[in-house]
């Protein structure tokens, strides 16, 4: 996310066992650019690496994600690290961190969705002189909405808004509308197809807003291993993101993800 972009394990000894039994629902909440609408269980942590090249930028996330007491409350933190190579640039370093609450508004049963809005505080901890921050604070609100909807797929729905208190005078406010599908090969092995529509707004040098709309589609698979200590999720993606005016710009996703027990 974030992507993520920000579980639910039918598997795992170590949990209380779900009595759905749907291949859909063994592996859940480690998608790459869509955010699924599952909280945390209650005594499980969730720490999530990504690493995403778009074009000749490298763009790394690491988050955690804890319950707050309960499935209902969660608090998760995200931490950006980029190497941009775009355009002449040869900068690196910390982007803005993020502070995440999302709360468990609805459970998913027979007829209604899960549903799990999210409230982000944007702190700005990147240098924005060399590209890799805003140089201003900022929030992010997103609904995410998810939906087993067959014994092997998933479907999921997200739409936010993100947006900066003072950048040059300005506040640049921008939008995402996105879905995907996944579907269960096995209980351990899923195929996903992830499609985001952003719409951009920046401040360029002259404090003038600059607007932008892009388009990602985006493969993928995810692969769980259920191990004893917890279980531990890889993926790979390979977003294109279509742009107005510009070729399709080619990337690669990689996703690795450890959820366990921290409660004896």
């Amino acid at each position: 996310m974030v992507g993520g972009t920000i579980s639910y394990f039918g598997m795992l000894p170590v949990f209380a066992q779900d009595a759905d039994n749907r291949i859909a629902k063994a592996l859940q909440d480690n998608s790459f650019l869509i955010e699924e609408a599952y909280n945390q269980e209650p005594g499980v942590v969730q720490h999530i690496a990504s690493l995403r090249r778009q074009g000749r930028d490298w763009f790394f996330g690491f988050t955690q994600e804890w319950p707050l007491g309960s499935q209902a409350h969660q608090f998760s933190y995200t931490i950006p690290y980029s190497w941009l190579r775009s355009d002449g640039q040869r900068f690196h370093g910390i982007g803005d961190v993020m502070l995440n609450y999302r709360w468990q508004a609805l459970d998913e049963s027979e007829r209604s969705p899960a549903v799990a809005p999210r409230l982000s505080l944007i702190l700005p901890t990147g240098n924005e002189d060399k590209g890799l921050g805003t140089g201003s604070a900022g929030y992010q609100a997103f609904l995410p909405v998810s939906k087993i909807v067959g014994d092997r797929v998933t479907l999921h729905f997200n739409a936010g808004v993100t947006s900066y208190f003072d950048v040059q005078g300005r506040r640049p406010t921008s939008y995402a509308l996105g879905g995907s599908v996944v579907y269960a090969v096995s209980r351990d092995f899923n195929l996903m197809l992830e499609v985001l529509q952003d719409w951009n707004e920046s401040v360029n040098a002259a404090a003038e807003i600059e607007r932008e709309k892009s388009f990602t589609v985006a493969p993928g698979f995810r692969h769980a291993f259920n191990l004893s200590a917890g279980q531990l999720v890889w993926g790979v993606g390979a977003p294109i993101r279509l742009s107005k005016g510009e070729k399709p710009n080619h990337g690669a996703f990689f996703y690795l993800s450890f959820e366990h027990s921290f409660l004896k």
